[in-house]
């Protein structure tokens, strides 16, 4: 008996795969099953490496369809998007979307209506992984204007200590000073004595980072 399998991926910022599910009914979907995956990416992991990818390519069969609320489900890699969607097509599945209502089968035999539905993938799957790189390089901007309007956040807290105390700090430490006699004597905190004494290396950084 064929079945209807809805395949939701939910990243950390997507729908809820339980969203995804009730816009498939709200369409008029009646889903047998639901196979998700949760916080993988589309972009670097195909869909057959997934947990979830690899139960449906395990559960699907020839008459099943498959529900997707848009190809960028299945992957935002227009390689393995296209690869997976014509994969499923030889084997008999019908796949379609929740958004614009498309559909991708085998039935057609006319080689024009076949270009056409293969051409329609691979502009679909193009447009996922140009979705992802648009996604991406305006992260990559946001990160770049919140470095150069907010350094604080991306230098972490600013050293207790500025250079010449490090030093001192160091030298005493070097001599086997103890903590709190090195404290005392160069004015730094005992936690940040401790902090030094324990990774130099890494106040030294903390030190770079903020210019001093």
């Amino acid at each position: 008996m064929s079945k209807t399998i809805l395949y939701a991926r939910v990243s950390t910022t997507e729908q809820t795969s339980e969203h995804q599910l009730e816009q498939a009914q709200q369409v008029g979907f009646q889903i047998d099953d639901v196979v998700t995956d949760h916080g993988t990416s589309g972009v670097t992991v195909k869909l057959a490496d997934r947990e979830g990818g690899k139960r449906l390519f395990d559960m699907l069969r020839e008459g099943d369809t498959l529900v997707v609320r848009w190809v960028d489900r299945l992957g935002r890699n227009y390689q393995d998007v296209t690869d997976t969607i014509r994969e499923f097509i030889n084997r008999g599945v019908t796949v379609k979307t929740v958004i614009n209502g498309m559909v991708f089968d085998g039935t057609t035999k006319d080689p024009t209506q076949k270009a056409i539905r293969d051409a329609l993938i691979g502009f679909m799957a193009a447009m996922a992984e140009a979705q992802a790189e648009a996604t991406k390089e305006a992260q990559r901007a946001g990160i770049a204007h919140h470095r150069a309007n907010s350094p604080e956040k991306f230098k972490g807290r600013k050293p207790a200590f500025d250079r010449a105390s490090f030093e001192q700090v160091t030298a005493l430490l070097d001599a086997g000073q103890g903590h709190s006699a090195i404290a005392k004597a160069t004015g730094v905190n005992r936690n940040a004595v401790i902090r030094i004494a324990q990774d130099p290396a890494k106040a030294e950084a903390a030190l770079a980072k903020w210019g001093l």
